[in-house]
């Protein structure tokens, strides 16, 4: 099954016998916050306009744990996430879509988690809002409870010393800007680099200008132009494991299963004592 679904696929969809669940995770990475301006809300935007029928989710609240030691955006509680899809009337048995403002990251990250914690039929809407020319509607909908209880997967997600081993053995892409991989600049994180072996790619060249995702042929081009081989494991990382959902997103439409490093940079530079490499060279 594609990993995404276009807005006119979409809108046939919900005009089926079984129309998807639809998530609304609108969220952004900002370092407003820093200098005093108020973060992104998420919450606000949706109620301002949304898909119709579509339930908000909370990527800090309810598709991550508090932020510390394991990074900004860990794996969350599985009882608070499955509550909260429960909630937006997710079951095993609903096809479920979601999305975000545009760039796709945090419905990847969504996407993510209800794949890794067993769902099967979970797909992102390609090029996000922006995408859809149907109406909107400002009311928050009520769905029935969902059945859906998740299940953490035995495979697909990475520790710090699971992405270090990778970063050696197979292909660690670094899904962060190329500045940030180069040390050049670090906005967030205590110290700038990458881990050791990794490969840099910018998950922004993903997506074409509209902020839609590349052909698939495209895709797989490009990341077999990073080191991608046939059998040898891949995983992703970025700045706390929001990003790189959208990198394992596009290698899943190039039909290319990948790992998830979910501390990410955040975790993995928070510790003195794990090598950081700088500049452009992995090593």
């Amino acid at each position: 099954m594609n990993a995404i679904i276009s807005a006119s696929e979409l809108a046939d969809a919900l005009a089926g016998a079984n129309p998807p669940v639809l998530l609304d995770v609108r969220w952004q990475l900002s370092t407003a916050t820093a200098a005093g301006e108020p973060p992104f809300d998420g919450r606000a935007a949706y109620r301002a306009g949304h898909l119709p029928g579509a339930v908000y989710v909370d990527l800090d609240q309810e598709l991550a744990s508090a932020p510390g030691g394991r990074g900004r955006h860990p794996l969350p509680d599985l009882g608070v996430f499955g509550a909260a899809m429960r909630r937006a009337g997710v079951s095993a048995g609903t096809p479920v879509v979601t999305y975000d403002g545009g760039t796709g990251w945090a419905a990847a990250r969504a996407w993510w988690l209800l794949r890794w914690t067993g769902h099967p039929d979970v797909r992102v809407l390609d090029g996000g809002l922006p995408s859809w020319e149907g109406p909107l509607e400002t009311s928050e909908p009520r769905p029935a409870e969902g059945d859906f209880v998740p299940v953490a997967g035995e495979t697909g997600v990475l520790d710090a010393d699971g992405a270090a081993a990778l970063a050696r053995s197979g292909l660690l892409l670094d899904a962060r800007a190329g500045e940030r991989y180069r040390g050049e600049v670090e906005p967030i994180d205590r110290v700038g680099g990458h881990i050791p072996g990794a490969v840099s790619g910018p998950t922004t060249e993903n997506v074409g200008p509209d902020g839609r995702f590349r052909p698939a042929a495209e895709l797989a081009a490009r990341f077999e132009g990073l080191g991608v081989s046939p059998g040898s494991p891949v995983g992703v990382y970025c700045g706390s494991g929001v990003s790189a959902a959208h990198e394992v997103l596009a290698l899943a439409v190039a039909g290319i299963p990948a790992a998830l490093y979910v501390g990410s940079w955040s975790e993995w530079s928070s510790d003195p004592e794990r090598p950081v490499a700088v500049g452009p060279d992995p090593q």
